[in-house]
């Protein structure tokens, strides 16, 4: 369920300057549940808060600590919708519950500030707006096709001209784009930790340091055991591992592409550079097949992000092109010192949607985020939740499928690496 980095160059930018976690500990002997929950990231609390709001005994098991996972280490973006356009989605699902899954994913980012208001959490925040820039003509196309299709269905986006784009981010590398004002930033580990205390608050169990090593159906009942020999009974599992699921359920790995996604941060700016960047505090991400995603923190730092080796980090060398990247698109960043190296995995799926599998009698899997986890596995924790009560298979926002391997899954790293150089050659320069 973990695969910690064998070269810490430092803390992550999150882990340095986040809220402190509540109280946790390993679990000890055995416990009963309703539902048992495995994996203390975003999706996992949000289940169990949302479970114990409504009585249900929630019991949340995580690997390591809170956050550990993709749930720390992202880029603290909060963007709403999928990688598909509301247009595909109602092609691919249907009137109804295509209309039904646009309306789930667009709220996405709303339930992340909701969550945070509700529950005072002590998380650094803004909503600004995301916005999307366009690097090639084709890339304008879809960004303005976004913004059209997106404004049909009532929110609150505008096309913008490439005048408008520089003065936005603070540089003149794109043609143009979009901005969808419902986005915007969190201090991503801050968040995933208020989650668990608001979960804690409500009356769930979590315990940290319990990695669980089987997870067997007793019965009527499911049995998970822990590394150190405890266990948890319980009428109802759900897994929210994403990335780090590991062997615990055969065949979920080999479902998934676990690509590793890497960022920088530079010190803190000084105020004039500062002001020459994202002025208004938005957060952004372009039309890149390998995409760059870029924001400043709370505290003034200017962070940039994508892909980089599949393998774990080995020194410094790996985050170079980041930085390069980062000077060409902001010379005036040229000589400000990073401060911070880090990256975390992402899961990527066959058809690059969040997926639901039920592969056994009261089992249920959510996996897949592909890079709009932070809001997306809020609003589905909220929604499997909404499931597991009711029994009413319109609360999950997709339908339940069969887990699907991917074909030749032991040589993905060839093959994503063959990926990722094609596309380096098709996305062009920055």
């Amino acid at each position: 369920m973990s695969q910690q980095a064998p070269f810490p160059l430092s803390p992550s930018l999150w882990a340095a300057t986040a809220a402190p976690p509540p109280q946790t500990g390993a679990l000890q002997g055995s416990q009963r549940a309703d539902v048992l929950v495995i994996g203390g990231g975003y999706a996992g609390l949000s289940t169990a808060l949302h479970l114990a709001e409504q009585g249900v005994r929630a019991v949340v098991l995580e690997a390591r600590e809170i956050g550990f996972g993709g749930s720390g280490r992202n880029g603290g973006q909060v963007i709403p919708g999928l990688k598909y356009d509301p247009d595909d989605l109602i092609r691919m699902y249907g009137p109804e519950h295509g209309e039904r899954l646009v309306r789930f994913v667009g709220g996405t980012a709303d339930t992340v500030f909701e969550l945070i208001d509700k529950h005072g959490m002590e998380v650094p925040r803004v909503r600004a707006g995301w916005i999307q820039g366009a690097h090639t003509e084709a890339g304008l196309r879809t960004a303005q096709a976004r913004a059209r299709q997106w404004t049909r269905h009532g929110a609150d986006v505008q096309e913008l001209d490439r005048g408008e784009v520089a003065g936005l981010l603070g540089t003149a590398r794109y043609l143009g784009g979009w901005i969808d004002r419902r986005g915007g930033a969190i201090q991503p580990l801050s968040y995933v930790r208020g989650l668990a205390r608001a979960a804690l608050a409500a009356g769930a169990t979590v315990h940290t340091d319990s990695p669980v090593a089987s997870l067997q159906r007793q019965g009527s009942r499911w049995v998970a055991r822990t590394a150190n020999g405890a266990q948890v009974e319980a009428e109802r599992v759900v897994m929210c591992t994403n990335a780090y699921c590991g062997d615990l359920w055969p065949g979920l790995k080999p479902s998934i592409i676990d690509a590793n996604t890497y960022q920088v941060a530079t010190r803190p700016l000084p105020p004039d550079v500062a002001a020459s960047i994202l002025p208004q505090g938005q957060v952004s991400s372009d039309t890149r097949n390998l995409l760059l995603y870029f924001r400043k923190d709370h505290q003034g730092r200017l962070l940039m992000g994508g892909r980089g080796p599949f393998r774990e980090p080995v020194g410094p060398a790996d985050w170079a092109h980041l930085e390069r990247v980062l000077v060409k698109l902001f010379p005036q960043v040229a000589g400000i010192p990073i401060e911070y190296r880090w990256c975390g995995r992402v899961a990527i799926t066959r058809d690059y949607l969040p997926h639901f599998h039920e592969p056994a009698p009261g089992l249920l899997v959510d996996i897949g985020c592909q890079g709009r986890g932070v809001g997306l596995q809020s609003a589905i924790g909220r929604a499997m939740a909404q499931y597991l009560v009711s029994g009413d298979a319109k609360a999950l926002p997709l339908p339940v499928s069969g887990v699907r391997a991917f074909p030749f899954y032991g040589l993905r790293r060839l093959y994503v690496g063959a990926v990722v150089n094609w596309y380096r050659m098709t996305d062009g320069g920055v």
